[in-house]
């Protein structure tokens, strides 16, 4: 996934409820996404009643909806997530193209979103303007002499957004999370894995062959005859090539100890002599520091022998490629349009752009979340929002407290170490920040859309590293308002819900009880969960890295996470016999399964806590008992629609499952399912050896 702003944002952010969405590029297009619409908690016609919900209990709930939603020709993927964010996305258009007209009296903060708006939706002034506002970087890049120009010009590049070698940026320190200190990560890689560059297979080979081809293209729109063009893409493939094969796989970067290599700044330095880092740091206006955590050291060691032997022509190329593909969403249309033929249409099957201000929406979000979600919040989020998704999460702790006390595999010293740590989460982010971020500083244009993102992305780089030798901001949030998604922190022992996500189908005030713990409920757990993940086990209560088990409970946990990783690599996400079945990794995808599965479990005891209270609840509604309302609820979060491309491509990158998956492999492990729905042991949503963490 392209990222405008270069910051170690993942490793910060920790895991959250649904990867976003890839980045995609704007021109202007026609669309057929569906208009947005009002939806509930629970719909009965998403049902498909001629299966039987023991055997595939994902069609069960969601057929109905999947047979009359089929995938917009603008999307690679539609769900029931989409839906809602087609409404947010709604709002948010509203909101703009009010403020983006300068003929009304506007405050800072809808002049800031109004005035971006507009230029990104001014696509004449942007063809009228061609390349020139990157040919100031393209001259920087061509005045590289030796190494320390390529450090400098790369923290140059890197300072206004552009992607470079490596990552750095602010992060928790690991061991003691109250301070932030300098990290430095891999990078050097456009394609969306590593693997992409290395494998063999035939589909690995295609795609390979397809971005040496768009690289040639995009070098050739900017003026590069078609031979030199061939050359520099080669040229391209075969750097970035070399930065893959040092590069750590991603189901490594999962684990915190692969991430955790404390150094110092001269240290570091030493290590890597073919490269001037010092340079570097400053040239990205990062303060004076002495302390640093290098979260890839073969890849810096593997590097460095790289580049001493490296042409300086050949790493110009490379940055010449960076600074294209990097402000393709804000140059002409023909740009635009090539890339969205490779990263859209190619990687992820979608057939057509979607129309401008979709994506001119979605840049204001990324650029001014915390402006813009002032708007959103005032227009969508009542007074009682905050208040009741605090009951559900007061609940949901009630209920998790209980299950850790229950363990049956846990031994109390343990035991008392994860209550400490579900004491002390941090549960008060909901719905948008206290503090909001303030972005007077940054001049916003409305004639210069490529100006006003580099200037966004510098002021965000600035925040960024000026936090470096400083005590933590624990009050930040990681997501904007609007966005339909959820995460947790596990550096501040946390879980933050955004407004965005507190909606029909997650939340509905007009449903019962049973709906709403299958929907917003589980999505609770599942954060609280990833708190005792694969990764999220290894930060205390304090959210460090640190080890708080016992030798015996922990392997009784590996064991345990075991099983559901073995479980996820038999799901077959893509069938295609000619090149090979894609299945799901399931060591990629084992923090996210874990939560499902024990967000769901979780949840449902805290519904059962309710309807325990009030037996008057204990009713069926639309022929359906509460308990099994509970698993629709959770079911229907998930109804989606993909093309073969976006599932490919995402079993090989996103640490999330497919819905199917996420639905089926979840109420397979669970008996309080096949209890609810009468399921029988041999039938497929029973499994034999059903995986139980929490």
């Amino acid at each position: 996934m392209r990222r405008f702003l270069s910051v170690l944002f993942l490793l910060l952010l920790g895991s959250s409820l649904l990867l976003a969405q890839m980045a995609v590029s704007e021109s202007s297009a026609t669309s057929d996404t569906p208009k947005a619409k009002t939806t509930s908690g629970f719909d009965i016609n998403a049902l498909d009643k001629t299966v039987d919900p023991c055997v595939n209990f994902y069609q069960y709930a969601c057929g109905g909806w999947r047979a009359n939603n089929p995938i917009p020709s603008d999307q690679s993927r539609w769900g029931r997530f989409n839906e809602l964010a087609e409404r947010n996305q709604a709002v948010l258009h509203d909101i703009l193209e009010k403020e983006s007209k300068p003929d009304h009296k506007r405050n800072a903060i809808e002049t800031e979103v109004g005035d971006y708006y507009a230029a990104c939706m001014d696509e004449s002034t942007i063809d009228k303007k061609g390349v020139q506002p990157i040919e100031p970087w393209l001259k920087e890049v061509d005045s590289i002499k030796d190494r320390k120009d390529l450090a400098r010009v790369l923290g140059d590049l890197g300072k206004n957004g552009v992607r470079g070698l490596y990552n750095f940026g602010a992060s928790p320190d690991m061991k003691d999370s109250k301070r932030t200190i300098a990290s430095v990560g891999q990078g050097g890689t456009s394609l969306g894995d590593r693997d992409d560059y290395l494998k063999t297979d035939p589909k690995s080979v295609e795609k390979r062959e397809k971005y040496e081809e768009h690289v040639k293209n995009m070098f050739v729109l900017l003026g590069d005859d078609e031979a030199k063009a061939a050359a520099e893409a080669k040229t391209v493939l075969n750097v970035e090539t070399e930065f893959a094969k040092a590069q750590m796989d991603r189901i490594s970067m999962r684990d915190p100890k692969n991430r955790d290599n404390p150094t110092t700044k001269s240290e570091f330095e030493q290590m890597t002599p073919n490269f001037d880092f010092n340079t570097y740091f400053t040239a990205l206006g990062a303060p004076q520091f002495s302390e640093m955590n290098d979260t890839s050291p073969k890849f810096f060691k593997d590097v460095n022998d790289m580049l001493g032997n490296a042409s300086i022509d050949d790493l110009k190329t490379v940055l010449r490629w960076h600074v294209l593909e990097t402000a393709a969403p804000a140059l002409p249309a023909k740009f635009v349009k090539e890339d969205f033929d490779f990263n859209s249409a190619y990687l992820r099957g979608v057939k057509e752009q979607e129309p401008r201000w979709k994506r001119c929406v979605r840049s204001t979000d990324q650029a001014l979340g915390e402006a813009l979600g002032q708007l959103y919040v005032a227009k969508t989020f009542g007074p009682d929002g905050k208040a009741r998704m605090r009951k559900m999460v007061d609940a949901l702790t009630d209920a998790l407290r209980e299950d850790i006390k229950n363990l049956d595999w846990m031994t109390p010293e343990t035991k008392t170490k994860a209550l400490e740590k579900l004491a002390a989460f941090n549960t008060s982010k909901i719905g948008y920040p206290d503090k909001w971020r303030d972005y007077s500083s940054v001049k916003i244009s409305r004639d210069d859309y490529l100006g006003d993102r580099v200037r966004l992305s510098e002021f965000e780089r600035k925040r960024n590293l000026n936090k470096i030798g400083k005590p933590t901001d624990r009050t930040e949030w990681g997501m904007t308002p609007p966005t339909v998604n959820a995460y947790n922190n596990s550096s501040n022992n946390e879980i933050v819900f955004p407004a965005g996500i507190l909606q029909p189908p997650f939340f509905d005030k007009t449903m019962d009880d049973a709906v709403n713990f299958g929907a917003i409920g589980s999505v609770i757990g599942h954060e609280y969960t990833h708190g005792y993940d694969d990764q999220g086990s290894k930060f205390d209560a304090n959210g460090n890295y640190n080890n708080w088990w016992t030798e015996t409970d922990l392997s009784q946990f590996k064991e345990r996470t075991g099983c559901i990783a073995d479980e996820y690599s038999g799901f077959v996400s893509v069938k295609d016999p000619a090149n090979g079945d894609v299945h799901l990794k399931g060591r990629l995808t084992l923090g996210e399964n874990t939560a499902d599965n024990g967000g769901v479990h979780v949840s449902y005891q805290a519904l059962e806590k309710v309807l325990n209270a009030d037996p008057s609840k204990r009713k069926k509604i639309d022929g359906f008992t509460p308990e099994q309302r509970f698993f629709l609820g959770y079911a229907q979060v998930w109804c989606q629609n993909a093309t073969d491309q976006s599932l490919r491509e995402l079993a090989n990158t996103d640490p999330h499952s497919p819905g199917e998956f996420r639905t089926n492999g979840v109420v397979s492990n669970n008996a309080d399912f096949a209890k609810a729905y009468g399921c029988k042991a041999g039938q497929p949503m029973v499994r034999e050896n059903a995986c139980h963490v929490w």
